[in-house]
């Protein structure tokens, strides 16, 4: 009986630290869930502020541009604006492609690749 009672504490015990384990994961993954959604609802603010803003400025621009050039070089001033237009939407492109690199639930799944290599039999 000793042996059973024995083997069945030890079974419940590590019971207990893999439920102990999983919890400890589960929060970081909740808390990198709340991260991340702050993070994007500050991207998506800050994105829908600079598209207004830099639509206005461009709207403006091109106006001053088009307006100063109309009796000379009308078609060139356009060409010129729309191939700047092109570049910083291409720029834009480029930034708006690095920031997605960003891995998502990096610090939970360094610490499930721990875990695993920890219960790993010792070669």
């Amino acid at each position: 009986m000793t042996a059973e009672t024995g083997l069945f504490a030890s079974v419940k015990r590590l019971l207990s630290t893999l439920l102990g384990m999983a919890q400890t994961r589960l929060e970081l993954l909740v808390n990198e869930l709340e991260e991340e959604r702050i993070r994007f609802i500050r991207l998506l603010l800050y994105s829908l502020i600079m598209i207004l803003f830099f639509g206005l400025g461009t709207a403006m621009l091109t106006l001053l541009v088009i307006a100063v050039f109309w009796d000379t070089h009308r078609l060139l001033a356009i060409s010129l604006v729309t191939i700047t237009y092109l570049g910083i939407a291409l720029w834009l492109a480029i930034r708006v492609a690095r920031e997605t690199r960003h891995r998502m639930f990096s610090a939970t799944l360094d610490e499930l690749a721990k875990d695993k290599a920890a219960l790993e039999p010792a070669e």
